[in-house]
């Protein structure tokens, strides 16, 4: 099982797929790798194989958690989860007439897969998190209260009545599907739907509970305290499966699906894994020289209660400016910016030099500039013809 690839990527979904998508990807792909479609190729053959077993494991919600949580591991033969290794290609070909077009004993084989009654699946929920740079640079762990539906307390999420049992259902006498049978000219066609009655349970309530009125649902509440690993970015996504909403009558529960977000610095800007700061110089300190300090991302203990646009609030280091320092001049710190995503390397703080221009002069003030200004030595060089000037020349313009 070492060589095998995810799952989800033999589909081309996301982890958060919902069933209808996998089973979309995977009829579409069926269809392509088809062995009708691809006669002697055994490249198509495997593909068509391979996407066959990935949808066998997806599509059954308790198969999936399992893999979620221990990969191939989890649904193998020897991980003592009752045992998937592979399917065969007669195999694959029975789930793609029953799963694409709802076909079970085709041409009379009588050999379709059963799937039996099966709980609902609870809701997913959804939730976005706010981070500041800071904590996205070093990560953080934080506490959400969530307000979902959650396993009744009274029935222990059964919807039944305490003391009482719940009944077969009549229609499709446990099996949670009903099987339409006709026949042909070409055999005998077989379509397998989920039982209306029931929903698939196999199950109905015969005396329900009074508190969750046969759904094993309340509403409550559960708080969580969630890890964010430092380098997240806006549009990244935790999802800690079971943690949504409970499924109704004992079924399994949804995921959470954690949204990050990043709230804007008063100091910073953020660049991939770059950080940008603004360092803005007097003209005698640009002209001159200087050493400054310069803030970073880590907070200073001693100092989180300043607010975010203190500089006084981060831990900082000194660089030296040297004389005649030009506006846009960028000093690069090392590993002073964001760290990679489960990774190992670690972002630059970025140092761009601008020169402060005051808006307001004291009667003083102007006429020193004046004076400084009339010194050859301050204005800037003369330059040669501009392009556009040469352009004019040459055409009379």
């Amino acid at each position: 099982m070492a060589n095998k690839r995810d799952y989800y990527e033999v589909l081309g979904v996301s982890r958060t797929a919902t069933q209808e998508e996998i089973k979309a990807a995977y009829r579409k792909l069926a269809m392509q790798y088809h062995p009708d479609r691809n006669p002697g190729d055994k490249e198509a053959e495997e593909k068509f194989k391979e996407v066959a077993e990935a949808y066998e494991i997806l599509s059954d919600p308790d198969k999936r958690r399992r893999y979620d949580s221990f990969g191939h591991e989890g649904v193998g033969s020897g991980a003592g989860f009752g045992g998937f290794e592979h399917v065969d290609l007669s195999e694959a070909l029975r789930l793609f007439m029953e799963e694409a077009f709802g076909f079970g004993d085709f041409f009379g084989t009588g050999t379709r897969r059963r799937r039996g009654a099966r709980a609902t699946r609870g809701s997913d929920l959804q939730i976005k998190i706010k981070l500041s740079l800071e904590e996205v640079a070093s990560g953080t762990r934080k506490k959400v209260k969530l307000n979902k539906l959650i396993a009744c307390p009274a029935c222990k999420g059964s919807g039944q009545r305490k003391g009482s049992k719940p009944t077969i259902c009549p229609t499709c006498h446990g099996q949670g599907e009903v099987r339409q049978v006709s026949q042909s000219l070409f055999g005998r066609f077989v379509n397998v739907t989920t039982c209306p009655q029931c929903r698939g349970e196999g199950k109905i309530v015969s005396d329900p509970c009074p508190e969750c009125r046969g759904e094993g649902l309340v509403r409550g509440e559960e708080t969580l305290e969630i890890e964010v690993p430092p380098g997240v970015a806006t549009g990244n996504y935790l999802t800690l499966r079971g943690k949504g909403n409970a499924g109704p009558r004992g079924g399994p529960a949804g995921d959470l699906i954690v949204y990050f977000e990043e709230k804007e610095h008063p100091l910073f800007v953020r660049h991939e894994n770059d950080v940008l700061y603004d360092l803005y110089l007097s003209f005698p300190q640009a002209a001159l020289g200087a050493d400054v300090e310069i803030p970073t991302l880590e907070v200073d203990p001693e100092n989180k209660q300043l607010p975010a646009d203190d500089i006084h609030r981060y831990k900082r280091v000194k660089i030296h400016v040297p004389p005649g320092t030009q506006p846009g001049k960028v000093f690069r710190i090392r590993g002073k910016g964001i760290p990679e995503l489960h990774g190992y390397r670690r972002g630059d703080l970025l140092v761009q030099v601008k020169v402060w221009v005051p808006t307001r002069l004291t009667p003083r003030e102007k006429e020193l500039l004046e004076e400084l200004a009339e010194l050859e030595n301050v204005k800037p060089p003369r330059k040669g013809k501009s392009f556009f000037q040469k352009f004019k020349e040459a055409f009379n313009i």
